[in-house]
């Protein structure tokens, strides 16, 4: 600090600034009040515009300071400004770097990623065409299975002329086999054809991801070639904003994870699928050739149930037959009871009506009247039973009536469906489509 020709009369103020403010100074002006006063001269005016020496010196000193002051600031600014530039510069590199090296793993992660897409595509792709082979095969089988099912629509056609109640659905009913199992292959066929689709869509996404994780690597690995010295490179302002429907490395990676686990899932079921249809091709073929011999057991079985219900028909039907014989005895003995109990009936009221001309006193509750009044209650109550009875045995004969009838007619349809399922069916039971054929390979 340069040395100046000021006389300091006071000790002078230090050198630097304390943090707190400096207390108040009051200063006593003095007052001219002795013998060569000028109070109340014209002069007043000037000497109000003068300082004293005291505030003169306070003034430099203010000014000292301040200067002192203004210098420490401006240092310390100089300093920190020296500082940050160093500290930005080196936060700026290294961010830089690790930006790089940030986006190197980038790189690898996505490229591992491809890779795993890449395969799975190649893996779908090939399961996909081994299920179209397997819909193909179920094409034929179903083809093959028009033969069997025209032959087993002919016997039915011959047995729908069997009657009620012989016209059922028994295990001759070949038909109904053939209908399952070609509503079988045609379910199995729109699962192949709607796993054929699901496996083209996955493939598809899977592509999709592909496509797009191959067009960010190439911007990834042009990004991490960029240096402070590139070319290439300008200011983009609004580039440092989020897009709104930006993905986060998590859902990234999850999105990815989802779609192969999606493909993968519906690969594993095009394979499962595959062996289904193989089991179900295997498994109808041989049951269908078997069932050429089946129905022909089941033709000779049917026919003996026919014949043998056809024989406790008529052993039944004599039964019946008696019965109504016996019954149309008793109600014409219980018709007879019935008239036996009129006459009496007749004499017992006959009786009670005489009587109950008696004159005057004579009409007298003796014990003659209570006998005569039982007798008729006792008579009536004969008559209301035997007459239910009648009732009864005559709604027997009526239903065995209705028995019989119904025998003989279900021994007519038995003989009927005999000569059906004997004379008219199993006469066709020597065509069938081959093994091969029905497996889908012809």
């Amino acid at each position: 600090m340069a040395q100046t020709d000021v006389l300091l009369t006071q000790q002078p103020a230090p050198q630097t600034v304390p943090p707190c403010a400096l207390p108040p100074k009051e200063y006593e002006v003095a007052c001219n009040t002795g013998v060569h006063t000028s109070s109340g001269l014209a002069t007043t005016g000037f000497r109000t515009a003068k300082y004293l020496v005291d505030e003169w010196f306070q003034n430099c000193y203010a000014r000292y300071h301040q200067a002192l002051a203004d210098r420490d600031t401006s240092e310390r600014q100089r300093h920190e400004s020296r500082q940050l530039a160093a500290e930005t510069e080196a936060l700026a590199e290294h961010t830089q770097q690790d930006s790089t090296r940030r986006l190197g793993e980038r790189l690898q992660d996505a490229h591992c990623w491809k890779s795993e897409l890449q395969q799975e595509v190649d893996v779908l792709a090939t399961e996909t065409d081994l299920l179209q082979a397997q819909k193909q095969r179920l094409e034929r089988a179903l083809n093959a299975t028009a033969l069997p099912f025209s032959m087993a629509t002919d016997h039915l056609q011959c047995r729908e002329r069997r009657q009620h109640p012989d016209l059922v659905c028994d295990h001759v009913e070949e038909a109904e086999l053939i209908r399952n199992i070609q509503e079988l292959l045609k379910r199995t066929i729109f699962q192949a054809v709607d796993q054929i689709r699901l496996n083209r869509e996955h493939k598809g996404t899977c592509e999709r991801d592909w496509s797009n994780k191959v067009e960010a690597y190439n911007i990834d690995e042009t990004c991490c070639h960029y240096h402070n010295q590139s070319t290439e490179v300008q200011f983009h302002p609004h580039s440092a904003t989020f897009e709104e429907s930006a993905s986060t490395p998590e859902t990234w990676a999850q999105f990815t994870q989802d779609n192969m686990l999606r493909a993968e899932r519906e690969r594993q079921a095009s394979a499962n699928l595959r062996m289904l249809i193989d089991a179900i091709l295997r498994d109808t073929a041989e049951d269908l050739r078997l069932q050429c011999d089946a129905v022909n057991l089941a033709f000779a079985r049917r026919c003996e149930e026919l014949e043998d219900a056809r024989h406790k028909l008529q052993y039944h039907l004599q039964k019946t037959l008696q019965e109504i014989t016996d019954q149309e005895q008793q109600v014409a003995a219980l018709k007879q009871a019935i008239k036996d109990k009129e006459a009496p009936l007749r004499v017992a009221q006959s009786r009670l009506y005489q009587r109950s001309q008696r004159p005057n006193v004579e009409l007298c509750r003796d014990a003659a009247q209570f006998r005569l009044l039982s007798e008729v209650e006792e008579l009536n109550l004969s008559l209301a039973l035997l007459r239910e009875k009648l009732e009864e045995a005559q709604q027997a004969l009526r239903n065995l009536e209705d028995t019989c009838m119904c025998l003989e007619k279900d021994i007519a349809v038995k003989t009927n469906s005999l000569f059906i399922d004997r004379q008219k069916c199993m006469a066709h039971r020597t065509r069938y489509p081959t093994v091969l054929q029905l497996a889908g390979y012809q």
